[in-house]
């Protein structure tokens, strides 16, 4: 475990050495946990995927679209589409966003052959809505005490409607699906990819929801910290909170995945994310950073072999005829 300098009033390690963050397990599975995730997935993939394309430039050996779909809820949500200029596509990833949103579409990826949406989540950049805030501290708490309206829900359905529109738009990668998300992405994607077998990859960076109850119990900077501060205000947990937990979830997964993890996070505490990680089902690689939401010294290395093991990772799915 390295030790870094921080501001911080606790120790976002949280005395956990990376053995006993192997050994955490998820909280236990409510019965009508399956039920609900299915049923709200069969509503999602009912809806026909209305959207709208428009070029607005070329760059890095890719189209780009400006493009704007309809979600459940009429929520409209915007992002980029990045078509590849020379290749044709036999892969198509959706990338999803941490709670500060997204300014633009990345570039860095090089994996051939693919074709990458990146979705705002509602409420968030491209997809701000009058009625819901784009302040990770309010947006968490949006209807968390309702599980079928809680806002997390239906960014799970913004996911799930990305995947309905490249399907659309590249039938013939049909089985070559992948996602990619960060802390809040991240979490998106562990919630939204064990009932949707359209997704055939994942990597999940850093990712939050993980074990609800030990979560809440970790100080935090992040919106963790928001969700902590309304519990102690009502008194309770919301039932909520048990559908919305990644670790859950990922139990039920079967997709390769391939997970990047912090030993030390000030924003998604450690444990929930390994939570997650330790809890899926499916076939999984792990990378162990250094630190999550901080700079540190081996970061730019650590993010370079990241990246090395994605290229590898989805370019084996991409190069596959």
């Amino acid at each position: 475990m390295r030790v870094f300098k921080h501001p911080f009033h606790f120790d976002p390690s949280y005395g956990y050495d990376l053995e006993q963050l192997l050994a955490i397990t998820p909280p236990p599975v409510p019965d009508d946990f399956v039920a609900f995730w299915q049923n709200r997935y069969l509503k999602a993939l009912a809806l026909h995927p209305l959207f709208t394309l428009g070029q607005c430039g070329s760059h890095a050996g890719f189209r780009i679209f400006d493009i704007e779909y309809q979600s459940t809820d009429d929520f409209k949500i915007g992002g980029w589409l990045l078509e590849p200029e020379h290749q044709e596509v036999r892969q198509c990833i959706i990338v999803g966003h941490g709670y500060g949103g997204r300014d633009q579409p990345d570039y860095h990826f090089n994996i051939p052959y693919t074709a990458f949406l990146f979705p705002c989540f509602r409420g968030l950049s491209r997809s701000r809505h009058h009625a819901v805030s784009d302040q990770p501290s309010h947006h968490v708490l949006h209807h968390i005490d309702d599980p079928d309206r809680y806002i997390i829900g239906g960014c799970v359905d913004d996911l799930w409607l990305a995947v309905s529109i490249m399907l659309e738009l590249y039938p013939k990668a049909v089985d070559r699906i992948g996602y990619m998300g960060i802390s809040f992405g991240g979490g998106i994607g562990a919630l939204a990819s064990p009932w949707d077998k359209r997704i055939q990859r994942v990597h999940l960076n850093v990712p939050t929801f993980g074990h609800q109850t030990l979560r809440l119990k970790l100080p935090t900077i992040g919106s963790g910290s928001a969700v902590s501060d309304f519990v102690q205000k009502v008194g309770h947990m919301p039932v909520t909170l048990a559908y919305y937990d990644a670790a859950i979830a990922a139990r039920f997964a079967m997709q390769p995945v391939q997970f990047a993890v912090a030993l030390f996070d000030p924003m998604v505490a450690p444990p929930g994310q390994f939570a997650i990680y330790n809890a899926w089902t499916g076939p999984k690689d792990l990378f162990v950073l250094d630190a999550g939401h901080f700079e540190y010294p081996r970061q730019v290395m650590q993010n370079q072999q990241l990246l090395w093991q994605l290229q590898a990772f989805y370019g084996e799915s991409a190069n596959y005829l």
